[in-house]
């Protein structure tokens, strides 16, 4: 069992950077392009994306499988760990905690963003092309966006602080120097992607992609 266990959390660990944090880093430039160069800049990403061969396999393969296995360990792990008191300073404490909190939010925030965006274009409920659209009724409602924002803080926190954990874990930050060291570059790594998020929330809010929802609207009435 114990030799299960070294493999299961190895696994866990390795597929939240690659391919989950790879993934995800991909996802906040990609929606980043809202902000910077509006409903045109944000398409021409989606469709990017899009462009890649056999994507619905190597979405199934490269994100699903690794994220439902990392999401359904991770909880497993945070309901068998303790509080982890007194093992570490205060301050690593406090992110161990924080870890499997936000762990557990992330894992429900996802599943319910993908139900809201790519799983409608599965069904055929929008195309690609409407994905901005629908970002913006997302983001227009005032209780989905605070919910939103909560989620991709939370999704931000767990990715950059597990990142600190893989490089211990794996050997690459041995000393306390690299360590101290490691964890100003993902408190950085924290904030920009979680302002790369946030602002591509505003982004989402704002008139240009609510012309295209409208735009969109009006087509689908006619049709």
């Amino acid at each position: 069992m114990k030799g299960n266990s070294y493999f299961s959390r190895k696994l866990h660990s390795l597929l939240g950077i690659i391919p989950l944090g790879g993934f995800f880093v991909v996802h906040a430039l990609t929606n980043f392009q809202a902000f910077e160069r509006g409903p045109e800049g944000f398409q021409k990403g989606v469709n990017l994306v899009n462009s890649l061969p056999l994507l619905p396999v190597l979405e199934f393969i490269l994100i699903y499988i690794p994220l439902l296995f990392h999401g359904i360990y991770g909880l497993y792990v945070a309901y068998q760990s303790n509080s982890n008191l007194g093992r570490f300073k205060y301050g690593r404490n406090w992110a161990f905690t924080a870890q499997r909190i936000t762990g557990g939010i992330t894992f429900v925030f996802v599943f319910w963003h993908v139900y809201q965006t790519r799983f409608q274009v599965y069904l055929g409920s929008i195309t690609h092309e409407e994905l901005g659209s629908t970002m913006n009724h997302i983001a227009s409602s005032p209780l989905m966006f605070v919910l939103y924002v909560i989620g991709v803080v939370a999704a931000c926190f767990h990715f950059s602080n597990g990142l600190w954990a893989f490089l211990i874990s794996w050997g690459i930050t041995v000393g306390e120097r690299a360590q101290r060291i490691s964890s100003k570059v993902c408190i950085g790594i924290f904030v920009i992607i979680s302002a790369l998020f946030i602002l591509s929330l505003v982004a989402f809010r704002g008139d240009e992609f609510k012309e295209v929802a409208d735009a969109y609207m009006a087509v689908r009435s006619i049709l």
